[in-house]
């Protein structure tokens, strides 16, 4: 059993129906990020489901983030582009200065105009992702110095998905994640080094009634 300060997940497997229940995992970071998400994405175990990411991103230098995370993990990472269907195992990093919004399985790249001065904005794609999946979402915040992801977490919650943010205790960075623990909207507060093994038992257990009852917004 993993104890995850507000609720307990058991290890019990479900049946191949139950465990698509989340589809998609959606982390959103800025200042401080690299490391946390590199310690994410570490620790999930190896059957996960697809995995948006959005962190901010100086806009004038290529990323390399795709790259360094697959390398540091393991895992099969990729840059996202535009008209990317979402597979299973699968991390896709957002590249610099194009919003990343996530429609009907796919990514849609757009460079629209900056929301609260980010290009990426994670709040839109936070938004896509709770119009689009719902129930089947976990939202996930991590460091940053910003207040980028509070609305977005919001709307996964109302949505009925879950979220999640890094214990600002282990942040660099702490305003991001305290800003979405702020919006009363956020189930767990975790510190780093439990983030992945708590999103792995997530997948591999899913909802129950108990959970939902947990944390209203």
């Amino acid at each position: 059993m993993v104890r995850t300060g507000r609720v307990a997940v058991t290890g019990k497997k479900r049946s191949s129906r139950e465990r698509a229940e989340f589809e998609l995992i959606a982390i959103g970071a800025s200042a401080g990020g690299l490391p946390a998400l590199v310690a994410v994405v570490d620790a999930i175990d190896a059957d996960f489901p697809a995995i948006v990411v959005v962190q901010h991103l100086d806009p004038r230098h290529k990323s390399q983030m795709a790259g360094l995370l697959s390398r540091k993990t393991g895992k099969a990472v990729k840059e996202a582009e535009d008209g990317d269907p979402l597979v299973p195992k699968t991390v896709y990093i957002g590249p610099p200065d194009e919003h990343l919004l996530v429609l009907r399985g796919k990514i849609q790249l757009a460079h629209s105009r900056l929301i609260r001065f980010s290009r990426p904005s994670i709040d839109m794609m936070f938004g896509s992702v709770a119009a689009t999946y719902g129930n089947q979402a976990i939202g996930v915040i991590l460091s940053g110095s910003n207040r980028d992801g509070a609305d977005g977490i919001t709307a996964i919650k109302r949505a009925g998905g879950v979220t999640m943010a890094q214990d600002p205790a282990t942040a660099e960075y702490r305003v991001m994640p305290q800003a979405a623990i702020d919006t009363g909207c956020v189930d767990l507060v975790l510190a780093l080094d439990k983030m992945g093994e708590t999103l792995s038992a997530l997948v591999a257990t899913g909802r129950s009634r108990r959970w939902q009852k947990t944390q209203h917004c």
